[in-house]
């Protein structure tokens, strides 16, 4: 099962996904565990991450688009604080 995907969308990609009008997330230097019990689709705006989960480990930085997939348990670690604009369940 693929548990992360993550690629540089073009502007015209996002002003399809209508990216600016998702909601906005942010979250300071830290390390946390989560679970997806959705799938998330996420453009980063600011700071860095790695999110880990068993041997799979995907980083991001500000123009990554990243889709994480339901039923991943990972750890969060959060190396600059980050913002992004998120989106839960499947895109239009």
């Amino acid at each position: 099962m693929v548990k992360f995907e993550k690629r540089t969308p073009t502007d015209e990609e996002l002003l399809q996904m209508d990216v600016r009008n998702w909601g906005i997330w942010t979250k300071e230097v830290s390390t946390f565990d989560w679970e997806y019990d959705t799938k998330e689709t996420f453009y980063v705006l600011e700071g860095e991450a790695d999110i880990i989960s068993g041997d799979e480990k995907i980083s991001f930085k500000p123009g990554d688009l990243v889709t994480c997939h339901s039923g991943v348990k990972c750890t969060w670690q959060v190396k600059k604080p980050v913002k992004k604009h998120y989106n839960f369940g499947e895109l239009h």
